[in-house]
């Protein structure tokens, strides 16, 4: 662990990517809900389009944080689990809620404990068990979190088990590596405005994300990989960085490559890159078609955006003002937005300014979801 072993050999220049929220969904299965953000029919030609390039590149490993399939679908599973089988490098994955999105295995969708069975070889040595750790590289310690749990009434939630943090506990307690990085699918850290109380960001967030926090910092844990929100993002909590990745089916298609690396001196970097994907076959304009159709999609949303806390416009007003919000949430996906909207009233124009990346007490755009280094 960082500051405890510092003697002990580790990976001091490695690269790896981030590739979140795939929705695979094969197209007999395909879902096409005529809201839907997501566009699921084109998920496997996109996911087909970023191994192509990671292909080229010389990766030590590839992270998937969660929602791996559309809906928990088995045919789905089985796809994806063969076509990474057939990678050259490392694959390591997690549960997302949409890909055990019932408690007991249903007809259409794998129960939570079956999940580990599909993916044997993506870090679930053992198949009775969410949640695994594993060395990577040497020196080089993966923990995988399982952040899906159902409630008493059944309903899905963001959630770590007592069992998994006292586990999550000793195992960072007896880790022998310098380095840790965690992968769970919920935020840990907050990447909008009071995420963690808005009626509309909160279901994003890891119920318990606070135990987490101080769990990670008490062992010197400082990169954690997310997925979940759809957005391009990377959030700090008293020295842990939260870094989510944008869905792979949703505006703008984006996928991260990381390099890790540490200088003579003990100053470790981490440098992180994005791409997207610009189109694949039938979709020749699929970054501006996107954008596009996620705007079409944008008035509900804004719609409840404006009326609940903490506006809690009038329909009316939000009626007015929802239509000048069309990409704002393109913008967020999109990472590094700055918004501007000086027609909104004073209190609705501060706050949906307060979502520019910006550096804290600074005006100037910090601009650093997608590609930046950080210092660790």
């Amino acid at each position: 662990m960082t500051g405890q072993n510092s003697d002990l050999a580790t990976s001091q220049d490695f690269h790896f990517a981030v590739v979140s929220d795939l929705h695979i969904a094969l197209p007999p299965t395909v879902y096409k809900h005529a809201n839907r953000f997501h566009l699921t029919e084109i998920s496997i030609p996109v996911l087909e389009s970023v191994l192509e390039h990671l292909s080229q590149l010389d990766l030590d490993f590839l992270l998937l944080p969660g929602d791996l399939t559309q809906n928990g679908e088995p045919d789905n599973h089985t796809w994806l689990s063969e076509r990474l089988a057939q990678l050259a490098i490392p694959v390591y994955v997690i549960p997302g809620n949409h890909d055990v999105p019932v408690a007991i295995q249903a007809s259409d969708a794998i129960g939570l404990a079956d999940f580990p069975h599909y993916y044997r070889k993506f870090g679930y040595q053992d198949p009775k068990q969410l949640y695994y750790t594993c060395e990577v590289l040497p020196g080089v310690r993966l923990v995988g979190l399982n952040s899906n749990q159902f409630d008493r009434q059944g309903k899905q939630v963001g959630y770590l088990d007592p069992a998994q943090l006292e586990w999550l506990e000793q195992v960072l307690a007896t880790a022998s590596e310098e380095l840790v990085l965690v992968m769970v699918h919920h935020n840990v850290v907050e990447h909008m405005p009071d995420q963690a109380r808005h009626p509309l960001g909160r279901r994003y967030m890891l119920q318990n994300a606070p135990v987490l926090l101080e769990i990670l910092r008490n062992a010197g844990v400082q990169l954690v990989f997310t997925g979940h929100l759809h957005v391009q993002d990377i959030a700090c909590c008293q020295g842990v960085y939260d870094i989510t990745t944008g869905s792979l089916v949703s505006y703008p298609h984006p996928y991260r490559i990381l390099h890790y690396c540490a200088d003579n001196r003990g100053q470790k970097r981490l440098r992180i890159d994005s791409s997207r994907v610009e189109s694949v076959p039938g979709w020749p304009e699929l970054q501006q078609v996107s954008r596009e159709w996620m705007g079409d999609r944008s008035v509900p949303f804004m719609l409840q955006f404006l009326t609940q806390p903490p506006l809690n416009l009038s329909s009316s007003e939000a009626a007015t003002l929802a239509p000048s919000l069309r990409y704002f949430w393109a913008a967020i996906a999109a990472g590094d937005p700055v918004f501007h909207f000086p027609h909104f009233p004073e209190p609705v124009r501060q706050y949906f300014e307060s979502f520019s990346d910006q550096h804290d007490n600074s005006r100037a755009p910090a601009l650093a979801d997608n590609c930046t280094t950080l210092l660790l």
